[in-house]
């Protein structure tokens, strides 16, 4: 029993008709078009035709000389030419990349953007042969199933994934930049705060352990419960707090890892040094079970628990 006309219709199509149908279209001529396919003419004349038998219209006007897209065509090809642009770039960077080392990193923005691509000049001047790919996003990936190597993420120790490496812990502390605190009231200790815009997470409050990011948390550890600061500026990722506090919008709750760096080059500094807050959570390297034993994530994962060697020292972690 032969399919009907209209089964034969709701199946795809195949890719090289799409092929012949596209060079026609851009020549214009079956001629132009079989020299372009490496194909005779009447090969590509046979696949637009099945084409056109597949789509149930005529795609083309055949004049003596020449063809000419039907309205039908013309509104194929449009959605034709940049499908087959993306499949043919997709297969340029496939090719390109075949046989190189390369790595891929999920974690989330402000890690990637505040500590982790800083350093990255460091580990590939030392491998200039492996290729590095961030993925920054908040949500998980399933290190079996994708085609990432290894997660860096923040959470409690309790909720670190088995075989999860630490890294290094955090502790909070309030940052300014210097001329801030040239340009305006002493900041020496907790009370003076109340004469600064405070800093913090717009979202510290939404979850039980990301409200040890909050100053309410800061503030009644220190006894101050009832302070209250000259203005609240609140903001989603941890990268815009610094550079709020880095341009002297106020007083920033910071993440000791995090701003390590700019503490240490002068371009902000800690203003209450001996009333840092522990905080729960930590920051944890995940590798996945398929790419542990490739020798450029061996690599990389070395230099990475080096570099995370120096942040806990230069946060005072003795851990």
């Amino acid at each position: 029993m032969q399919p009907s006309d209209t089964q034969l219709r709701t199946r795809p199509i195949s890719v090289g008709y799409l092929r012949a149908f596209e060079a026609v279209a851009r020549h214009l001529n079956f001629r132009a078009a079989s020299e372009d396919l490496s194909l005779t003419q009447s090969a590509v004349s046979r696949q637009i035709q099945a084409l056109e038998q597949e789509v149930g219209i005529p795609l083309f006007l055949r004049h003596t000389r020449a063809v000419e897209l039907t309205s039908a065509g013309a509104l194929l090809l449009r959605t034709v030419l940049p499908a087959l642009e993306q499949m043919d770039s997709a297969v340029r960077q496939i090719r390109r990349s075949a046989g190189r080392k390369s790595v891929a990193i999920s974690t989330w923005a402000s890690f990637a953007s505040m500590w982790l691509i800083p350093r990255l000049e460091a580990f590939q001047s030392e491998h200039p042969d492996i290729d590095i790919r961030i993925d920054a996003t908040d949500v998980s990936v399933d290190l079996d199933t994708t085609d990432v190597d290894l997660a860096l993420r923040y959470t409690t120790p309790a909720n670190a994934p088995a075989g999860a490496i630490r890294l290094f812990g955090e502790q909070l502390t309030p940052v300014a930049s210097p001329w801030l605190l040239k340009s305006g009231h002493a900041l020496q200790q907790g009370e003076d705060l109340a004469h600064f815009a405070l800093i913090e997470a717009s979202d510290a409050h939404r979850t039980q352990h990301m409200e040890w990011l909050s100053w309410r948390r800061w503030l009644e550890a220190h006894h101050f419960e009832k302070l209250e600061p000259k203005r609240w500026l609140y903001f989603n990722y941890a990268h815009q707090i610094a550079q709020a506090a880095l341009t002297g919008q106020g007083v920033a709750l910071t993440r000791m890892p995090l701003v390590a760096d700019s503490l240490a080059s002068g371009d902000l500094v800690e203003i209450l040094p001996g009333m840092r807050l522990e905080s729960p959570l930590a920051y944890w390297l995940i590798v996945g079970p398929r790419s542990a034993m490739r020798p450029e994530i061996k690599a990389f994962c070395d230099w990475l628990t080096a570099q995370a060697a120096l942040t806990r020292r230069a946060i005072g972690e003795t851990v």
